[in-house]
């Protein structure tokens, strides 16, 4: 072992690093599992709530940094342990670590677009991500993601239970209404239908191992939700709205919805802000600050605002999400943004009941 080494002063030096996230240092939370010295080496073992996605290369950078300013001559190597929540033994989905609603209180808010472009993020990012688009009478995720026409196909399996397969397109599995029925055919349907087919999309299909599954919901506060808040244990739900009051009362009942079946609100997002104008000057068509304000006012995270651009519309009707388009970078990094912030929320909630680390990964 290298005597130049202080082990003590390495472990303290990483214990004073801050995550980012939950606004502690390491030391805090107690992510320091292990700190082992071999000549030059240094092996750091760290174990700390997952999503670790967008935060996993500030925190190595930060802790090799750390350790550099104690002992420059130093090879690093940084090893995370993810604590993973504890799940019940009948919980379903239980291979999916994160399910995510994204709702809005009325229809025209872009909700389907918000999710369709965090889905994609998320995947971009290197995340194993689902997303079934719940909206049983206007399924527009198969037209955002260039999957229409596609049919759902599955098989069955030794129980004699039906197992559908998701359709992949941009990383992210799909599932939608829209694989189903004719593409113009109508979603005539009483709620208990409703119910069951978003039981199938739920529970009847071969979603494997994710890190997030997300929910386009219908707009409004109906069967849908509500079978969801019954049948899903939900990490947590996004908010999309515009900026108008007209919205902003939807999303109050919409709010008070998730929170009266104890589903945690992880932020809202105002959709369409404001269209920037050929000399940078920004033109609020809708209002301004009305997303801020609300979140403030229902003590909410808000994760930020997303422009009206034609950009955006191309995408999702090209099939392909804008913020894989990087030839838009303004708004290709609002939506990255967005889904970081999310995710940010994401991991305060699983601090909050970190259990016993189960996966492990580098860094």
């Amino acid at each position: 072992m290298n005597t130049s080494f202080n082990g003590e002063h390495i472990h303290n030096a990483i214990s004073a690093v801050r995550d980012p996230d939950i606004g502690q240092t390491l030391g805090e939370i107690g992510a320091v599992h292990d700190v082992e010295l071999s000549g030059d080496k240094v092996k750091i073992y760290l174990s700390l709530p997952q999503p670790l996605h967008f935060v996993a290369e500030t925190l190595n950078k930060s802790c090799k940094d750390a350790v550099n300013a104690v002992a420059p001559q130093a090879q690093v190597e940084i090893f995370v342990r993810e604590h993973v929540p504890e799940k019940p033994a009948n919980r379903i989905l239980p291979d999916v670590k994160n399910l995510i609603a994204v709702a809005s209180g009325k229809g025209g808010v872009g909700k389907s677009t918000i999710a369709a472009n965090l889905a994609a993020a998320l995947a971009k990012k290197g995340a194993s991500v689902g997303l079934i688009d719940a909206d049983i009478h206007g399924p527009s995720v198969p037209t955002m993601f260039g999957l229409e026409g596609e049919q759902l196909v599955g098989e069955k399996t030794e129980t004699g239970q039906f197992l559908g397969q998701p359709i992949e397109k941009h990383g992210v599995k799909v599932v939608s209404m829209g694989f189903v029925m004719e593409r113009d055919q109508a979603a005539i349907m009483r709620g208990p239908m409703q119910a069951g087919y978003f039981n199938t999309f739920v529970e009847q299909i071969a979603w494997g191992e994710l890190d997030y599954l997300l929910f386009d919901l219908p707009p409004g506060t109906g069967d849908i939700q509500l079978t969801m808040a019954q049948r899903v244990p939900l990490t947590g739900a996004v908010i999309v709205t515009t900026p108008q009051n007209l919205a902003l009362a939807d999303v109050r009942r919409g709010v008070a919805m998730f929170r009266r079946v104890n589903i945690e609100v992880l932020g809202v997002v105002e959709n369409m802000s404001y269209y920037a104008l050929p000399d940078g000057t920004r033109d609020y068509i809708f209002g301004q600050g009305g997303g801020t304000a609300i979140a403030r006012e229902l003590d909410a995270p808000f994760l930020g605002e997303v422009p009206l651009n034609i950009s955006i519309r191309q995408g999702g009707d090209a099939g392909t999400p804008v913020v894989l388009n990087d030839k838009t970078p303004h708004q290709q990094q609002a939506l990255l943004q967005l889904a970081e912030r999310m995710v940010s929320e994401v991991r305060k909630k699983n601090f909050r009941s970190m259990q016993i680390p189960t996966v492990q990964i580098s860094l």
